[in-house]
This record gives C-alpha cells, sequence and structure tokens, in this order.
C-alpha cells in the first residue's frame, strides 16, 4: 500500500473519530485494484446520499462482523465534500445477485414495488411467516413503524371480527431492521419514496418494553369455557362447534370481538396498553383483558346497562377443527356398529327399521307407537345422529344414545326422538328418552316407566 494512502486513512480517523469510516477507507484502498464481490439490488432506500430502492450497486465487500455490504455509490450521487465513492449498507437492504447482467434482470421484476412502501397504523400489527391469519408470528410492527414491500402475495383471505373477509392483499414485506414475513394491508398506508429520510404521517408511540405474555396470549386461539367442558367431559356438541364461539383481540383489524352463545359484539381500537399484572385494555373502548393462566383468559366489558361482564375464554390443546374431526369419527363408528348388525331390524309389534349407509332410516308398521311415542305428522323416514352421550349411571349398560329426526308429512310437520339403546347378538334394544331425562345433550337417568322397543336384526326385508 503506498505511504500517502496510509498517511490518509490515518488522517481520516484522526477528523472522524470513526471506525466505519476507517472501514470503508480501508475498503476503497483494499479494493481500488480488485475485482468487485458482484452486483446486488438495493432493497430499502438509503438517505444519505438518497440512493432510491430498486437502484443496481456495485458490491465489493461483505462483512459478517458488521453486518454490512461496501458498496459503490452511483457517480451522481458521491459527495464533493469528502471524495468517497463507497458506503456501507445493512445486509439486509440489499439482495446479492452475481453479474451485472442479473442484477439488472433481477431489478426490472423488482421495479412493480421497488418504491412502495408501507406505514403501519396499528399497534401490535403482525408479520408472518405465511400469508395466513393463522400463521406463525415473526414480527410485532409499532404503530408507525415503516416497512418496505417486497412483493405481493396470493394468501388465505383475512376475515374481520364479524367474519366478513378484509379489503386489502397480503404483501411480502422487509422491516427496516431485517425481519422479512407477510402482512395483510388493511391497516398498512402504502405510499412511493425515492430515497432520503422516511417520515412517519401517524405519530409513532414510544415503543414499550418487550411484553411476553401479550406475546402468548396472542398467539393462542381463545374460545368459551364451555368448549374446554365439552373437552374434559368428552361430549362433543357438534352444533356448538360449528358456531365456531370465540373472542379475538383483532390484531389485524384493530376490532376485537366477543361472540359467545346469545352475544355477539365488537370493539374497534387503538392499540393494547399494559394495565397491571398480566393484564391489559384495549384504548378507545372498556374492553380489558387478563391472563388468569397461560391457558385460561378473562375478558371483562361494561354492558347496556352500565354493569361489568366477566367472561372466560380458554386455550385448548387441539383445534377446533381437530375436535370436528375426532367427534365425527366417533360417531361414524357408533352407527357404523349399528348398520353393521342389521341393517335391518324387525318386530311383530313395532314394524320394521331399515337403516341405511348414508345415515337416513326408514320405519314401517310403528302404528302401536303413535301418537304416544311417534306423532301422526310424519311419514317414517328421516336421518339418525348419534348426538347424545350417556350419563355416568349409564354409561354401563347401554352402548349408546342417539337421535331419530323423522321428516314430516304432506300435512304434518317433522317430529324428533331420542333413544339409548343396546346391541345383542340376536338384535337391537331401543329404549325411548324423554325430555325429562336430559341434559343438554347427555341421557342423565332412565323414564319413570321405560317404553322398551326390541328388534331382530335382520339382512333382508321379507
Amino acid at each position: 500500500m503506498p505511504v500517502f494512502m496510509v498517511y490518509y486513512i490515518v488522517m481520516r480517523v484522526r477528523q472522524k473519530s470513526c471506525l466505519g469510516i476507517f472501514f470503508i477507507l480501508l475498503c476503497t484502498v483494499l479494493t481500488a485494484c480488485s475485482s468487485k464481490l458482484g452486483w446486488g439490488v438495493l432493497l430499502w432506500s438509503t438517505e444519505e446520499p438518497p440512493i432510491a430502492s430498486g437502484t443496481v450497486l456495485p458490491v465489493y465487500i461483505r462483512s459478517n462482523v458488521n453486518k454490512v455490504w461496501v458498496v459503490g455509490i452511483p457517480e451522481g450521487l458521491r459527495s464533493s465534500k469528502n471524495g468517497m465513492n463507497k458506503m456501507e449498507i445493512p445486509l439486509s437492504h440489499l439482495e446479492l445477485v452475481g453479474s451485472r447482467k442479473k442484477a439488472f434482470a433481477r431489478a426490472q421484476r423488482f421495479a412493480p414495488y421497488a418504491l412502495q412502501y408501507a406505514e403501519n397504523l396499528q399497534d401490535g400489527l403482525p408479520i408472518r411467516d405465511n400469508p395466513d391469519n393463522n400463521a406463525r408470528r415473526v414480527y410485532r410492527l409499532r404503530i408507525g413503524e415503516m416497512v418496505k414491500i417486497l412483493s405481493v402475495a396470493k394468501g388465505v383471505p383475512a376475515i374481520s371480527a364479524t367474519g366478513d373477509p378484509l379489503p386489502g392483499d397480503w404483501y411480502q414485506v422487509l422491516t427496516s431492521d431485517g425481519s422479512v414475513g407477510y402482512c395483510f394491508s388493511y391497516r398498512l398506508r402504502l405510499f412511493e419514496h425515492s430515497g432520503g429520510p422516511l417520515v412517519a404521517v401517524v405519530p409513532v408511540v414510544s415503543q414499550e418494553t418487550a411484553d411476553p405474555d401479550l406475546d402468548i396470549l396472542m398467539s393462542k386461539k381463545w374460545l368459551p369455557e364451555l368448549y374446554s367442558t365439552m373437552v374434559n367431559s368428552r361430549r362433543i356438541n357438534l352444533e356448538d362447534l360449528s358456531r365456531r364461539w370465540r373472542f379475538d383481540p383483532g390484531q389485524e383489524t384493530g376490532t376485537a370481538r366477543v361472540f359467545v352463545p346469545g352475544f355477539d359484539r365488537n370493539f374497534s381500537y387503538t392499540t393494547i396498553r399494559s394495565d397491571g399484572q398480566r393484564a391489559w385494555r384495549f384504548e378507545g373502548t372498556n374492553l380489558q383483558m387478563q391472563l388468569r393462566s397461560d391457558n385460561v383468559l378473562a375478558v371483562q366489558f361494561i354492558e347496556g346497562g352500565g354493569g361489568m361482564r366477566t367472561l372466560l375464554f380458554v386455550s385448548l390443546p387441539i383445534s377446533i377443527d381437530d375436535l370436528i374431526i375426532q367427534e365425527s369419527a366417533r360417531r361414524e363408528r357408533l352407527y357404523s356398529a349399528i348398520y353393521s348388525q342389521g341393517p335391518v331390524f324387525t318386530s311383530n309389534n313395532f314394524g320394521v327399521i331399515v337403516f341405511e349407509e348414508d345415515g337416513s332410516f326408514t320405519w314401517s308398521g310403528y302404528d302401536l307407537l303413535v301418537p304416544q311415542i311417534i306423532p301422526e305428522s310424519v311419514d317414517g323416514r328421516g336421518t339418525v345422529s348419534m348426538d347424545l352421550f350417556l350419563g355416568p349411571a349409564l354409561e354401563d349398560r347401554y352402548n349408546g344414545a342417539f337421535t331419530m329426526r323423522f321428516t314430516g308429512n304432506n300435512y304434518g310437520t317433522a317430529a324428533v326422538l331420542r333413544c339409548m339403546y343396546v346391541l345383542d347378538n340376536q338384535g337391537f334394544r331401543i329404549e325411548v328418552v324423554p325430555e325429562s331425562s336430559m341434559e343438554d345433550i347427555t341421557v342423565m337417568r332412565r323414564a319413570a316407566s321405560p317404553m322398551v322397543l326390541y328388534f331382530f336384526k335382520d339382512s333382508e326385508l321379507w
């Protein structure tokens, strides 16, 4: 290295007292006569000099220690004050491509999004590892924080707190510190920027300390306590599960939703603030929440009459979809056992029941049961649902319980008949269950005067 160059570096270090400048100057000298590392495309614009995203730049050095690239400054943007023609760029802000030709080709593909940035309008808005509201969160944006748009992405439509699709698109985005993922645009303000300082329009709220408890809360799905009761008792009501009752904090939308039996309400808020030990409030609303344990969440709000209402929600170790699959499989197994035993069952007194593989049935010759058990308004056809459960006192005496739903005839309406049953080698014993014996979907006790019907199994109609 020439003596004058060493002297120049030393003088620059003394003047600036900056190791970063020393590193750049040293790189300038060391690479003055060497080949480039390659060419890259700038993903995040620079402030000084103001270089726009999408610009193709020569890359000389990658420093894993300082986590920067050393790149060449375009000739028209070089400062006359220091005469430097190189600068540092964070590793995540530039994509190294290879040859100059490949870099320009990559820049052309990137051009539709090169100048596009977005400002976050909701504190805590998540960036996810896939374009799906259920995907893992990789980053949580502060209100007013900027992101770089990298591309538009096809993903699962985002859903509002009311269950309706949200307007907007999924974008692959880059944060200033290098996090990459997918964010839905409903709570983003998109704009173009060609270099220089990025200025927030929304007043930036000072960043609070990390809140791991809030992270735990936001990463889970919160379901009504009654769902936990179903799981623990192993008595799953598919009709209740299908309604998808839940508490949704509304990270994607800024609107929290409390959706439980008999109550459905939305709360539009600006941000979520800490309000004590594992407790938070939704600014702009009277909604509050508190983690009572990692898997139990208390939600409070003021009802129309002015009183405070508290609801408990739980995080289950299994998804609703899996619960539905498991319960549906249980019901299919029970019905299959009945169908395989017959599918035709006959009785001299109570007629013939024929079960079909699809869960439907026909029942003829039941005149002795009309109208006390089976009303005149039905036509002897319907469907069977294995939707009932047995109470502890009955579990050892019966194989199960089911509901027969009769369709109405031309002059009447449909009807429901609930039964417990026992399968044996010769046939099928049915015991009618009155409404007084039921608690929700569980048969708790036998009738005071049980009506028992016995049918012999048969492979086909006579």
